[in-house]
């Protein structure tokens, strides 16, 4: 899902030119360092300056409506995507900072698999072996996977301390820094576990289960894209790892049974676009800023619409992430801060059955 989404030589769908006007692109010519070009957000929908003109007036655009009865913050709907509900600064910043520490520490653990595994086989407890500083080498004299247990791949490579100056060469066979590691951390999964070669949800998996306080919070978020009377039962979920120029092309969440029940997506760390298509590719898009903090939900007819991610704002400038660092200010919190300072993580929690 990661890279333009969509191959250069298709024809060139409404998605597709959205897609490829706000993502992050750099002046070739410039002299000095490279400069991101420059890119107009004039129509990008802002739901916070929305939400701040409608506390003061009561006012809200034409096809937006924000519903205060009910729920535990304001919530906005559109009036031509029914389904689909955005709550802005639904996680206060101790709610924030405390899933983006449970994203990098606890999220990724085995047996909870994440990208690297198809390489690395499961790792364990990659944030530690970063703030640590330590290496994942492979030892060549151990078996290799066809002779080895089925965890052979885990066997194989190992964390070791950083040896000084010492070059990754002269650890032996191949290595890599656990912070390199972490930056390559592209997605986790948590609870059930989705298997990709049978396109369906693989109960006999182990996983760890997504945790109760985690739980809890979903279900009083999910409730506005609830059918009535329903609880949303929280099953599965993927988190997603950003960094600088990543992109989530335009996709469907349509493996799950019901529909009716609403992915909760929660963003959190630096500021990105989301683009709000239809049920075709042709469809022009709604581009909108999520930040640090934002809920989104998609339930019904919304789970039909193309959606994805062509830009995040990795710079000081246009990330917005001051509460998060003045939040995460201890040495405890430094590696946290020096990865969300320029990182978006996103968690997207469904009910399976």
């Amino acid at each position: 899902m990661y890279g333009d989404g969509v191959n250069d030589d298709v024809d060139r769908t409404a998605f597709r030119r959205a897609e490829k006007k706000y993502k992050l692109y750099y002046d070739q010519n410039s002299r000095k360092k490279k400069q991101p070009r420059p890119v107009d957000l004039s129509e990008v929908v802002d739901f916070k300056s929305i939400m701040d003109t409608f506390n003061q007036t009561g006012e809200t655009p034409n096809g937006f409506h924000v519903i205060e009865e009910g729920f535990d913050c304001p919530v906005i709907r559109l009036d031509n995507r029914p389904g689909f509900y955005f709550i802005p600064g639904a996680l206060s910043v101790e709610q924030q900072c405390q899933w983006i520490k449970e994203s990098l520490m606890s999220f990724p653990q085995p047996p909870n698999r994440t990208n690297h595994n198809a390489h690395y086989g499961p790792i364990q407890d990659l944030f530690a072996a970063t703030k640590g500083e330590k290496i994942l080498v492979e030892d060549e004299h151990s078996p290799k996977e066809s002779e080895s247990l089925s965890n052979g791949q885990a066997q194989r490579w190992k964390f070791c301390d950083k040896m000084g100056n010492v070059s990754l060469k002269g650890y032996g066979g191949n290595s890599i820094l656990a912070s390199a590691l972490l930056r390559k951390l592209r997605w986790s999964t948590l609870g059930l576990q989705f298997d990709w070669s049978k396109r369906n949800y693989d109960v006999s998996l182990p996983h760890n289960k997504i945790p109760t306080e985690l739980c809890q919070l979903v279900k009083k978020l999910a409730v506005p894209a609830m059918p009535s009377g329903d609880v949303f039962k929280p099953e599965a979920a993927i988190v997603n790892y950003f960094a600088s120029g990543d992109t989530l092309g335009g996709h469907l969440d349509d493996m799950e049974l019901d529909w009716t029940k609403p992915i909760v997506s929660m963003s959190l760390g630096c500021k990105a676009i989301f683009l709000l298509g239809g049920k075709s590719r042709d469809d022009e898009p709604l581009a909108m800023f999520l930040r640090s903090g934002d809920v989104v939900l998609m339930a019904g007819e919304a789970r039909e619409c193309f959606h994805g991610v062509p830009r995040i704002f990795a710079d000081r400038e246009h990330s917005e992430i001051a509460s998060l660092e003045k939040h995460l200010s201890t040495e405890d919190d430094r590696c946290v801060l020096d990865y969300i300072t320029s990182s978006r993580i996103n968690i997207n929690i469904r009910q399976v059955y």
